[in-house]
């Protein structure tokens, strides 16, 4: 799992490899990942947009820009926690994911919560010793 907490606000991943969607032969990789953003502060706060970069074996990078998540804009009152699970695919047996969430307060204040970054590693990533 990987953890990162901006302001209060804790976001958790956990990167999981789908064989079965996934097709090694035809270059075509799939994972899932499942997040968890707990509102640790004082205030209550609304997730109104997301931003990805996802980078492949290659060094290639594919951002994507979004209002919410999974179609929902999440209201987290302190204590609260919100998860949701999504994917993505990768030409790559290999890769990693980084982003932000913007964040916005009850009086209108928007602050960017960082989503650590997260390795995605497949079973057919060759092992290389340097």
């Amino acid at each position: 799992m990987y953890s990162e907490t901006t302001r209060d606000i804790n976001v958790t991943v956990k990167p999981f490899y789908l064989e079965e969607q996934s097709s090694p032969a035809d270059s075509h990789f799939v994972w899932a990942y499942h997040v968890r953003i707990e509102n640790r502060g004082n205030e209550t706060v609304q997730l109104r947009r997301r931003h990805w970069k996802i980078t492949d074996g290659h060094g290639r990078v594919q951002e994507v820009r979004g209002p919410g998540v999974v179609g929902e804009q999440p209201v987290l009152r302190p204590g609260e926690s919100f998860e949701y699970t999504s994917g993505t695919p990768l030409p790559t047996p290999s890769g990693i994911m980084v982003g932000t969430y913007e964040m916005e307060t009850g009086s209108g204040e928007s602050f960017l919560v960082r989503i650590p970054a997260f390795s995605l590693d497949s079973p057919h990533q060759p092992v290389r010793l340097n």
